[in-house]
């Protein structure tokens, strides 16, 4: 495949090192710097932009003919809007807050255990979510959609950033230090214990493989898919 790379930063270079040992073609590399948006014949792009401008690559993209793996947060007040004008333009959009497998799959635990917890108000929630000093947005994505599936599989209403909880909201704390790669935890606490399910990134690369696996599984195709679609279909 010919694949575009969009932003340029310690993810785009983790995706370019990933594509070339899986013998793609990188047609265009697109940073802050970069002013020709032609995507020639890219096939796919997987964009790791800042949040500022990640709606405006994901349409341009589209209106190339070129299919989009956008793993970007801190943007998706516009997802709606982007996945709406892919489904218009019949485009093809895969967009993830985290393309490594092993988060997705603590995702799944997570709402396992959400809909566990669910009867049990003896136990208040929070999740603790850790980044290096450079990531922007705050809290980070996986820690949204962590809590966004909590609520969805329990009887919590409502997340904050502050610590005014009650019985129908719960607390994300972020922390940014150091060159940690990415580490979430959900805890459920008792008076008497605790029960708690994380995820530590040990490096970069589960998050680019995952977005270049998601690259692989959406060329050819049209429509809008999720990394689950990717996990669902892996041979490996």
């Amino acid at each position: 495949m010919n694949i575009a790379i969009i932003g340029y930063g310690k993810m785009g270079k983790e995706v370019e090192k990933i594509l070339s040992e899986r013998g793609h073609a990188i047609s265009k590399i697109i940073d802050i710097e970069t002013h020709d948006m032609d995507l020639g014949n890219s096939d796919v792009a997987i964009i790791f932009s800042a949040p500022k401008s990640v709606y405006k690559h994901i349409i341009n993209c589209l209106d190339s003919k070129v299919a989009v793996v956008c793993g970007s947060t801190g943007w998706t007040e516009k997802l709606e809007d982007s996945v709406n004008y892919c489904k218009s333009v019949g485009g093809s959009f895969i967009f993830s807050p985290n393309f490594s497998i092993g988060v997705n799959l603590f995702f799944k635990l997570n709402n396992f255990l959400g809909k566990i917890m669910k009867n049990h108000s003896d136990y208040r929630l929070e999740i603790l979510e850790k980044h290096h000093t450079e990531k922007v947005d705050k809290p980070s994505g996986t820690a949204i959609k962590l809590a966004n599936d909590i609520i969805l599989n329990s009887n919590y209403s409502e997340w904050t950033t502050d610590n005014n909880v009650d019985q129908k909201t719960f607390n994300i704390k972020s922390i940014r230090e150091g060159e940690i790669k990415g580490y979430h935890e959900v805890e459920y606490i008792s008076e008497n214990d605790s029960i708690k399910i994380c995820h530590n990134a040990n490096r970069r690369h589960s998050f680019a493989f995952g977005a270049v696996l998601s690259a692989e599984f959406i060329f050819g195709k049209k429509g809008v898919y999720s990394i689950d679609d990717v996990i669902n279909n892996l041979k490996i």
